[in-house]
C-alpha cells in the first residue's frame, strides 16, 4: 500500500484535546484541519476533500452522528472514526451501521488513535484501488473512445486524463459535430464518478416553460399537468456528472437559477418551498463563443465565469485530417444495419481534401450515405456526394472569400436540401436545436 500524507478533519468541542490530537497527527507530516462544531466542519467539507474524519459524538448543535451522515453524502469515500465518551458506546456502535469505520473511547491513548487512523486510511486506499479497477473495466464497456492520433488529439486526451478526477466545472468549446459530448463522457468515465450517473440536458432542445421543471423537478399541483412529484435532472445526476449541452442556448431567465444552483448546490423543485441539496460535477459545452454572447448581453457574465473554471477546446476535423482514415475505419465497422463495405483509395483522397464544415458528424453521415449508395462492397467518390467535388478535383472553396454569415447560410441551405426539408434531421446534422434552426431559416430567408 502506497504511503502518503493523510488529509484529516478533527471535530471536537474540547479545544485542549482538539489541539493535542492535531499536534500528534501532524507529527508524521499529515495535513490536519480542525473544527469545534458540526457547522464549522460542514463548511470545511464543502471547501476541501479529506481522507479521514475524527468526530466526537457529542457536539453543540448538530451532533456527530448527523455530521457523519452529511459527510458520507458529500464524500462517500471518506472514512470516519467516532470519538465516544461515557454513555455513548451504543450510539458509537450504531454509527458504524451508517458508515463509520470504527470508534475510539475517550479518554483515548493517542497512539491508539493513530493506529486506527492508519487502518482507516489503508481501507480508503484499498477502496480507491478497487474503484479504479472497476473504472478501467467500465471504460472498456462504454462506447466513448476518442479516435485520433494527431498531435492535437494526443494533447486533448492528455488534458482529459488530467482533469477527469477533478471537481472543477469544465467548459468544452468546439464547432458543431466535433465530438464535445464524447469529451464530456470521457471526463466522466475516466474519473472518480464513473460508477455514478452521467446525465445530459440539451439547453436548447426544450421549451423555456419546461426547462426549469426538467432541470429541478416539480411537486404535484405545481402547474397544470403536474399530477405527481417528479425528480429533476439535477437530482438524477446526484454524485455523478451533469452535462449541460448547448449552454449558450439557455434562456436568460433560467441562467439566474442555474447560477444560484452552481454556487450553492441547492435548489427547489418547481412549486416547492423546501431546499434540496445534491453533489454533481458540472461539465458544459457550447459551439458559440460565450465571450461574444456575454458582450451582446445574451449570456450572463457571472455564469460564464462560474462555468469557465477550466476550458477544453475540441479541434475541428479540418485541423486533424490525418485522423480521417482512422475515423473512416471506425464508422465502417459500426453495425448500422447495412452491408459491410470499404472505401476505395480515390474516395479516401477526396475525403482528405474536403474541409468538413460539419466536422465528424458530417463524415459519419457521409460514410453511412456512401454505404447505402454503393453498388457493390466498395464506396467510391461519387457515392459519398462530397460537396464541391467535380470529377475527382476539388473546386475552389467559395467559403474562403464569403463572409461568415454567407458561409453559414450556404451550408444550412445545403443541409436542408440534403434532408429534403426535414428540419429535425437537418438540425441534428448541424448540431443545433430545432428552435435555433427555425430562427436561422427566418434570418437567412431560406
Amino acid at each position: 500500500m502506497n504511503k502518503k500524507n493523510i488529509k484529516v478533519l478533527i471535530v471536537d468541542d474540547e479545544e485542549d484535546l482538539l489541539d493535542l490530537m492535531a499536534q500528534r497527527i501532524r507529527r508524521k507530516g499529515n495535513i490536519v484541519e480542525v473544527a469545534t462544531s458540526a457547522e464549522e466542519a460542514l463548511a470545511l467539507l464543502h471547501a476541501f476533500s479529506f481522507d479521514v474524519g475524527i468526530y466526537d459524538i457529542r457536539l453543540p448543535g448538530m451532533d456527530g452522528i448527523e455530521l457523519l451522515r452529511k459527510s458520507k453524502e458529500k464524500h462517500p469515500g471518506m472514512e470516519v472514526i467516532m470519538l465516544t465518551g461515557h454513555g455513548t458506546i451504543e450510539t458509537a456502535i450504531e454509527s458504524m451501521k451508517i458508515g463509520a469505520y470504527d470508534y475510539v473511547s475517550k479518554p483515548c491513548a493517542l497512539s491508539e488513535l493513530e493506529a486506527v487512523l492508519d487502518k482507516a486510511f489503508e481501507k480508503k486506499q484499498l477502496n480507491e484501488t478497487n474503484h479504479g479497477l472497476k473504472r478501467v473495466l467500465l471504460s472498456k464497456e462504454k462506447d466513448f473512445s476518442i479516435i485520433g492520433d494527431s498531435p492535437c488529439m494526443q494533447q486533448l486526451k492528455g488534458l482529459i486524463q488530467k482533469l477527469a478526477s477533478s471537481e472543477i466545472p469544465i467548459l468544452i468549446e468546439g464547432e458543431s459535430g466535433t465530438g464535445k459530448e464524447l469529451v464530456a463522457r470521457a471526463l466522466h468515465f475516466w474519473g472518480d464518478r464513473a460508477e455514478q450517473p452521467f446525465i445530459t440536458v440539451n439547453s436548447g432542445a426544450l421549451p423555456e416553460s419546461l426547462l426549469e421543471s426538467e432541470l429541478f423537478g416539480h411537486i404535484k399541483g405545481a402547474f397544470t399537468g403536474a399530477v405527481s412529484d417528479k425528480k429533476g435532472i439535477v437530482e438524477l445526476a446526484d454524485r455523478g456528472t451533469l452535462f449541460l449541452d448547448e449552454i449558450g442556448e439557455m434562456p436568460q431567465s433560467l441562467q439566474v437559477k442555474l447560477l444560484r444552483f452552481l454556487e450553492s448546490e441547492e435548489f427547489r423543485r418547481v412549486g416547492d418551498s423546501s431546499l434540496r441539496w445534491v453533489d454533481v460535477r458540472i461539465v458544459a459545452a457550447t459551439n458559440r463563443t460565450l465571450e461574444d454572447e456575454v458582450a451582446c448581453g445574451r449570456f450572463r457574465e457571472d455564469l460564464f465565469y462560474r462555468l469557465n473554471a477550466m476550458r477544453i477546446s475540441v479541434p475541428p476535423l479540418r485541423e486533424r485530417k490525418e485522423d480521417i482514415p482512422l475515423l473512416v475505419q471506425h464508422f465502417l465497422t459500426q453495425d448500422r444495419g447495412h452491408k459491410q463495405v470499404s472505401v476505395d483509395e480515390k474516395a479516401l483522397h477526396a475525403l482528405m481534401r474536403y474541409t468538413f464544415p460539419g466536422n465528424i458528424r458530417e463524415l459519419a453521415y457521409m460514410i453511412e450515405r456512401g454505404a447505402i449508395l454503393a453498388k457493390g462492397d466498395v464506396i467510391k467518390t461519387e457515392d459519398l456526394l462530397i460537396p464541391d467535388i467535380d470529377n475527382g478535383k476539388e473546386k475552389e472553396h467559395i467559403e474562403e472569400w464569403l463572409s461568415l454569415s454567407q458561409v453559414e447560410r450556404q451550408h444550412i441551405g445545403r443541409v436542408m436540401e440534403f434532408c429534403h426539408g426535414n428540419k429535425t434531421h437537418a438540425a441534428r446534422i448541424l448540431g443545433i436545436s430545432v428552435r435555433n434552426l427555425y430562427r436561422k431559416l427566418e434570418e437567412y430567408h431560406i
